[in-house]
């Protein structure tokens, strides 16, 4: 009778700690389920703490977080104005500009490239993209009747150097050497040698022969 007793302790003791056993492999296994947090978007499921990009649209960046995603959408910087070379890239939400270059008179150029967009300018594309030139100053032609050449800044005098007898223009004579515009009339053009021609005076000094009649100046001649 007492060891029958003593059996049946025995038996009672080992379900009770079995029965123990199963609920400590059990009880933590449900706990731990029950705090994890995730976020579902881009067919995908992320971690609280992990960021990614919405797949519908680039720009929209979102973090997981305990009460869910937390998104906020990047605006994209303007483009540089001398922007030569603009890539957008299916993935990147803006687009990158892959070379700065010069802008001047609507044509674009790269940085460092020497350029002439007139005969008369000489420019260089600088390296923050600004185009800087020097213009040619032309002196005034010595001539009425200048003639400008292609591939030259500064037009030209195919006759020489001329002028015009008075403020008519209708009478041209070359430089030089007085002429005898009529029988009493010696007219000279400005030259190189005179102040006002770098003003472009294309009018000739004349003097007339004090008391000279036609008659008397054929006369003489």
């Amino acid at each position: 009778m007492k060891m029958f007793s003593n059996k049946h302790y025995s038996m009672g003791i080992m379900r009770s700690v079995m029965s123990l056993l199963f609920c400590v492999q059990v009880g933590p296994a449900f706990s731990v389920a029950g705090q994890e947090n995730t976020c579902d978007a881009n067919s995908s499921v992320y971690y609280v703490g992990e960021w990614y990009f919405l797949d519908s649209d680039h720009c929209t960046q979102c973090e997981c977080t305990t009460e869910g995603s937390s998104c906020a959408r990047t605006e994209c910087t303007s483009l540089p104005t001398a922007c030569i070379h603009v890539s957008h890239y299916p993935t990147d939400c803006c687009p990158r500009c892959e070379k700065i270059g010069c802008e001047y008179r609507g044509e674009v150029y790269e940085l460092g490239q020497n350029f002439q967009p007139s005969e008369c300018e000489q420019c260089t594309c600088d390296s923050d993209g600004i185009a800087r030139c020097l213009v040619a100053d032309c002196a005034p032609p010595p001539c009425v009747n200048p003639v400008n050449t292609n591939g030259k800044c500064c037009p030209e005098c195919p006759e020489g150097p001329n002028c015009y007898v008075d403020l008519t223009r209708s009478h041209v004579i070359p430089g030089g050497e007085p002429v005898w515009v009529d029988s009493c009339t010696k007219c000279r053009c400005h030259d190189s040698g005179d102040a006002s021609y770098w003003e472009g005076n294309r009018l000739a000094t004349c003097a007339r022969v004090h008391n000279c009649t036609p008659e008397e100046a054929s006369q003489k001649n």
